[in-house]
């Protein structure tokens, strides 16, 4: 059985708290002009401001004109299967693979061979907007079948 605890004084380290409500239960404060206080600070930007978007595709070292591998952050099996098959079906490719170096990593890296007649970004930049077309039928055909379908539901 465990044995009882001596009461001691409080200690210089167990000064006393203020009971203050929490930041997120306190009113919010606004600046001396009646605006929101963070877009005085200047955290929101302009409108016509826009991020920089982080470069996403990156060509890895070793590639050449014919030949190359390309690294696509936050992407997987998804995209790198469809954009395997696509790139396949250009006359121009000899050979496109990709694989998911670990699956811890959210990376995807896509293998891109071709004949002399292009080079290996083209036949990338081609392969991205092929998939972009077919993308772009399958949901309008998916849609006009869901509108006919209701309308024969209603």
């Amino acid at each position: 059985m465990p044995g009882a605890t001596k009461a001691r004084a409080p200690s210089v380290e167990d000064a006393e708290m203020e009971d203050a409500a929490p930041t997120s239960a306190q009113p919010p404060t606004d600046t001396q002009d009646g605006g929101d206080a963070m877009e005085a600070d200047g955290e929101y930007p302009e409108l016509g401001e826009e991020e920089e978007e982080e470069q996403r595709v990156r060509l890895l070292p070793g590639s050449t004109s014919t030949a190359a591998s390309f690294e696509f952050l936050e992407e997987g099996h998804t995209l790198g299967n469809a954009l395997r098959f696509i790139i396949m079906k250009n006359p121009d490719v000899e050979f496109c693979a990709y694989a998911i170096p670990h699956p811890s990593e959210n990376k995807m890296n896509l293998r891109i061979q071709t004949y002399d007649t292009t080079t290996a970004t083209a036949a990338l930049d081609k392969g991205l907007q092929d998939l972009e077309d077919l993308c772009d039928v399958v949901s309008e055909e998916f849609w006009t079948q869901r509108e006919s379908f209701m309308a024969t539901k209603s």
